[in-house]
C-alpha cells in the first residue's frame, strides 16, 4: 500500500497533483490501483475524483516544455494525428548506452547495488514493451547477454528485493504491479 511520507510540494505540476490525490483517500490504496487510477485504466465510479486528467498530453507538454520531445502534426490517412518525436536524438543515444552499459560492462549482478535510476529505468522500460528497443543496436551475442541479465533481473521476487534495501520499495512495488 502506499502511504504518504509528506505533502510538501515537489514544484512539479502533476506530481504535486497526485500528491493531493494520495492524501485525500480515506484508505491506503495500493500501487496497482494508483498506477490506475492515475492513468485513467480504471472505471470503477467511486474512484474517479481521484483519477488525473489528460495525463499522457500533460506529460507530453511537459516534456516538450523541458525541451525533450517536439510537438509535431502527421497525416495518417484521413485525419491529422499529434505526434511527440524526441527532440534531441544525441540525448536518446547517452540513454541508451547508459543502459546498455549498466548490463553488461558495469553488471553487478545484485539489485541492491545498481544505480536507482538505473533500476527505475529498466523496470520502467519492461512495462512500457520498449526494453528489446534498448537493446536492439546490440551486436546478437551482447543483445542475448543483456535481455537474459534483465530477465534475471526483472524475474526476482519484488516483494523479498523491497524489503533488503531501502528507497528502491516503490520501484520494486511498480514492478510487481506490471508483472500481474
Amino acid at each position: 500500500q502506499v502511504l504518504l511520507k509528506s505533502d510538501a510540494p515537489t514544484g512539479d505540476v502533476l506530481l504535486d497533483e497526485t500528491l493531493r490525490h494520495i492524501k485525500a483517500t480515506e484508505s491506503a490504496e495500493t500501487v496497482q490501483t494508483w498506477i490506475e487510477l492515475l492513468t485513467g485504466e480504471t472505471w470503477n465510479p467511486f474512484k474517479l475524483q481521484y483519477q488525473l486528467r489528460n495525463v499522457r498530453e500533460r506529460l507530453a507538454k511537459a516534456l516538450v516544455e523541458k525541451g525533450i520531445l517536439t510537438t509535431e502534426k502527421q497525416n495518417f490517412l484521413l485525419f491529422d494525428m499529434t505526434t511527440h518525436p524526441v527532440s534531441n536524438a544525441s540525448e536518446k543515444q547517452r540513454l541508451l548506452k547508459k543502459l546498455q552499459e549498466s548490463v553488461l560492462e558495469r553488471w553487478v549482478n545484485d539489485p541492491q547495488r545498481m544505480e536507482r535510476r538505473t533500476l527505475a529505468l529498466l523496470v520502467l522500460a519492461h512495462a512500457s514493451d520498449v526494453l528489446e528497443n534498448v537493446f536492439a543496436s546490440l551486436a546478437d551475442d551482447k543483445y542475448d547477454v543483456a535481455m537474459n541479465r534483465t530477465k534475471d533481473l526483472l524475474d526476482m521476487d519484488p516483494e523479498v528485493e523491497a524489503a533488503k534495501a531501502k528507497g528502491t520499495e516503490m520501484i520494486w512495488a511498480v514492478l510487481a504491479a506490471f508483472n500481474k
